[in-house]
């Protein structure tokens, strides 16, 4: 096994200790499987497209195919233009 030192806030380290205690296993044991089980794997996991994927189309009055446009677009707009004060 590998040897790793981490620093824990006094409060997380105090929870593990007491875990410890009423276990009766020492705190590397506690921590061990405290970090497989934030490991394990879940049956979904959601990427960032899922959990934004409400949103995509509800924007109105967008460009379509505003990427091969984008120049042009900014121009019309005006953005990056200085403007009167």
């Amino acid at each position: 096994m590998k040897t790793l030192t981490v620093r824990l806030p006094e409060a997380l380290a105090a929870e593990i200790e007491v875990e410890s205690r009423g276990l009766q296993c020492s705190k590397s044991d506690i921590v061990r499987e405290r970090l497989q089980r934030a490991a394990a794997p879940t049956r979904h996991k959601s990427t960032l497209l899922d959990s934004i994927a409400d949103l995509i189309g509800s924007v109105e009055g967008l460009p379509a195919g505003l990427s091969g446009r984008k120049k042009r677009y900014l121009k019309t707009t005006g953005y990056g233009q200085k403007r009167p004060r």
